[in-house]
């Protein structure tokens, strides 16, 4: 992998340089160090240093496996990995070792212990060797243990095979990397990327590397300079800091503004190497290749390299991969993809989720069968990235399957696209959007230290959030604001950990709640404590109603009931938001009261009240199609029921989980024919706005409804369904499941049974999200469906929420 080029200049780091002869004579040293048998696990927990690649190569030597470690691991991170790996020896250095006695002593670990600057330092002779001893393909080259997005690290074992196979990649088949690159190594080695592409890589095709000896602009330049780099490997937030500071020097000068637009429009290589030929001097005038992995990059910031005349190459890839799955090629780059597949591998998107199959995929994660068994199926690699690959076979990333945040009502956001709007705001550093107390939020790191917080938070409420959640869907609207001025948390390549925004938010992060808000009217108290124990949350005076609050439509039928019982306020659910703020509101209330009460909405006076609509008509023939759709689903699909008996001859709410279309047809072919004239469905009004539907629904048991328009006229009608002594089917989650799990369950039918003293029929529907996924036109034959009514729950002294989620946990029980 790694050979001999005798006095060829190997490493550089300051002004020291290293030759390939001296290298070897290391690794011998190194490697007397150690008593380690074939395949026992040595840790390197140490800053980059010579004496870093010295040890990696020595164990190499050893037959042995590396296992890398952060150098700014905490102690519990180092203890898990110790008790994990159970090393026979750790090469540290000094400042790291008070900290590795530590976690030794707190696991009871014993393993040797070289101190990697000691070893540095002395001499050593030369070297016969003239490459690292054969290996098998299979056999376990490096355990990576990784940084964690998403909660505790695994080691990833990945064999010689796999690192070969990226190293033909781009060494072979593709040559980035050639004998005489000269590479920079800056981030931090303990992953694989930087491990690959600024080390192994490298040396593998004969060239060399610097080591910067920190990642300061002035080291940086220095090393960059003092060794005519060719190739820089780096994260985006690296590279998005440099270009910052070239557009900011650039955008000061109408000429070089002038000479960039135009090197934009020629995309000329040679004309912009030639105009920003200081840009290029600054960074040692060698510079050719930019190479961003470990996240994504902005394309504007690829683009704007790409201007300067840099080959800006990036990749997707993750370290069970070694670490590419595709990768851009030179020349033949599109800013925004990540490029090509890496040859010899398969890749495709499975569901929208990309997989991959080839010699690069990990053996598996260490004493982790399961954890393995769950991202390796049949060879296949799930990224658990989303994407698509173009008609070329360029690949573009649209976000994260695990991170993709899957609302109460089966909606599906992807917080990468809300947080691409928020961060364009010159207001804005960064900001991260996550699911909170049952909402959207986004917690910013503002860009403005010094104004008052209470102005800040209206400012980037009113220029920021107000403005996005205008463009974007009502499910993907932003409802809680919080601001911090500590860095987001992320692993030490970029990628945002976005496990741990509930726990910034909570312990660091500054909410408007914070403020104190000042004398409070007696109208703002009664409401805010109305709202507050609705919502089960606090409530401030400058909490947006929708945004914040994100009052719901039934939420708003309930305060628009209160505001006319307690204070004499007749104002339309519609009308309610026109308020943006519970203070606001409280002022509308304060100038137009008649009265001033205290009291909780009254549901059953609201039931109470006469409605007048026409029954639909129980039509024979739809009775006939309901049996028959029944022999259907039996012939088509593997249809089961049970529980049949537990539907009561008195009038009751079937209340029914929701996954696919044919879900309500399902549930009602089962009924007994008396049943299903007797059971009504609703629909909604924008369903049912064509003459051909409205002319069906009168004959086939539909109410229509308007649930955003006139809630309160909706539940007045289902009511006076159950009053005439008939049964309802609903499905209380308000849309379909998108991936099969149930979501939470609107309390409506919850106060239909509380006030009408009405039992609630659960049913659990399973498998129907198989038959006919979401999305699907055609149903797939011969899937396994079953209906299974439960236990009917009769109201008794239940709350409407402790209704709602006695029926929900009754049928997720059951499934």
């Amino acid at each position: 992998m790694i050979k001999n080029h005798g006095n060829k200049k190997a490493i550089t780091v300051g002004i020291s340089e290293i030759s390939y002869g001296e290298l070897f004579a290391r690794i011998e040293q190194f490697s007397k160090l150690i008593e380690v048998a074939e395949g026992e696990r040595v840790i390197i927990f140490s800053e980059n240093r010579p004496g870093w690649l010295f040890a990696f190569l020595a164990i190499w030597n050893k037959s042995a496996v590396p296992v890398p470690v952060d150098f700014l691991a905490t102690e519990s991170e180092l203890s898990y990995i110790l008790s994990d790996s159970q090393p026979s020896a750790i090469f540290v250095s000094s400042e790291k070792k008070p900290l590795l006695e530590k976690a030794m002593a707190a696991t009871g670990i014993l393993a040797q212990i070289v101190l990697i600057d000691s070893e540095e330092q002395t001499q050593c002779g030369t070297s016969s060797l003239e490459s690292l001893p054969p290996y098998k393909d299979d056999q376990t080259a490096v355990i990576i243990y990784t940084s964690g997005t998403t909660g505790s690290p695994k080691g990833v074992m990945l064999s010689y095979g796999n690192l070969m196979t990226n190293l033909d990649g781009v060494v072979r088949k593709i040559r980035i990397f050639r004998e005489d690159s000269r590479v920079m190594i800056l981030l931090p080695l303990h992953h694989i990327f930087p491990l690959l592409g600024s080390f192994i890589a490298p040396l593998h095709a004969g060239g060399s590397v610097a080591i910067s000896p920190s990642m300061t602009s002035e080291d940086m330049i220095n090393t960059l300079n003092h060794n005519k780099i060719t190739i820089i490997i780096g994260v985006p937030r690296l590279y998005e800091a440099i270009r910052k500071s070239i557009r900011l020097k650039i955008d000061q000068s109408p000429v070089a503004k002038a000479l960039f637009a135009l090197a934009g429009k020629l995309q000329s290589k040679r004309f912009s190497r030639f105009v920003f030929s200081a840009v290029h001097k600054k960074f040692g005038g060698k510079v050719d290749i930019l190479v961003a992995g470990g996240a994504a990059l902005d394309p504007e910031v690829g683009q704007d390299f790409k201007t300067l005349g840099f080959e800006v190459l990036e990749g997707f890839g993750m370290t069970e991969a070694a670490p590419m799955i595709t990768f851009t090629r030179p020349g033949r780059v599109r800013i925004g993809s990540a490029g090509e597949v890496l040859p010899g591998t398969e890749m495709m998107a499975k569901d929208g989720e990309i997989i991959a199959r080839g010699g690069h995929i990990m053996k598996g994660y260490y004493n982790n069968p399961e954890a393995t068994a769950e991202v390796i199926k049949d060879g296949w690699l799930y990224t658990g990235d989303l994407g698509y690959i173009d008609k070329d076979g360029y690949l573009y990333i649209t976000g994260r399957k695990k991170e993709i945040i899957v609302l109460s009502n089966g909606k599906n956001v992807n917080p990468a696209e809300l947080e691409e709007y928020i961060v364009q705001s010159p207001l804005v550093s960064d900001c991260a959007v996550f699911f909170h107390d049952d909402r959207l939020c986004a917690v910013i790191v503002p860009a403005i230290e010094d104004e008052d917080h209470k102005l800040l938070y209206q400012k980037l409420l009113e220029e920021v959030i107000e403005p996005l959640n205008v463009k974007v869907s009502s499910y993907k609207r932003i409802g809680g604001l919080y601001i911090t001025y500590r860095e987001l948390p992320r692993t030490r390549l970029g990628k945002l950990q976005r496990f741990k925004l509930e726990e910034l938010v909570e312990k660091d992060g500054e909410t408007e709640e914070e403020e104190n808000d000042g004398p409070v009217s007696e109208e703002l108290r009664i409401i805010t404590e109305f709202i507050s124990a609705e919502k089960g949350r606090k409530v401030r005076p400058m909490h947006h109603l929708e945004y914040d609050l994100a009052l719901d439509s039934l939420d708003r039928v309930g305060l628009q009931v209160f505001l006319s019982q307690n204070f004499g306020v007749e104002i339309e659910t519609s009308e309610i938001l026109r308020f943006p703020t519970v203070a606001n509101l409280a002022e509308h209330v304060a100038a137009t009261k008649t009265r001033l009460e205290e009291g909780r909405t009254d549901w059953s006076a609201i039931l109470r009240e006469k409605v007048q609509f026409k029954l639909p008509e129980s039509w024979i023939p739809t009775r006939l199609a309901m049996r028959l759709s029944r022999y259907v689903f039996k012939l088509y699909f593997r249809y089961r029921t049970r529980g049949l008996e537990n539907i009561p001859d008195e009038p009751c709410i079937i209340a029914s989980n929701h996954q696919s279309f044919f879900d309500g047809l399902f549930v009602a072919s089962l009924l007994r024919t008396a049943q299903i004239g007797k059971t009504y469905f609703y629909a909604k009004a924008k369903h049912a706005d064509k003459p051909i539907f409205k002319f069906l629904a009168q004959r086939t048991n539909v109410i229509v409804v308007d649930l955003n328009n006139n809630l309160k006229e909706s539940i007045q009608k289902l009511a006076e369904v159950l009053r005439l002594r008939n049964n309802i089917l609903i499905f209380p989650e308000g849309t379909r499941s998108a991936n099969g799990n149930i979501g939470q369950f609107k309390k409506t039918f919850a106060i239909l049974s509380r006030e009408l003293n009405i039992p609630v029929v659960p049913v659990a529907i399973k498998g129907a999200s198989d038959a006919l996924p979401k999305g699907s036109i055609f149903p797939r034959p011969l899937k396994k469906v079953q209906v299974e009514f439960l236990e009917p729950l009769y109201p008794e002294n239940y709350t409407y929420d402790q209704i709602a989620n006695i029926v929900r946990n009754r049928i997720i029980e059951t499934m």
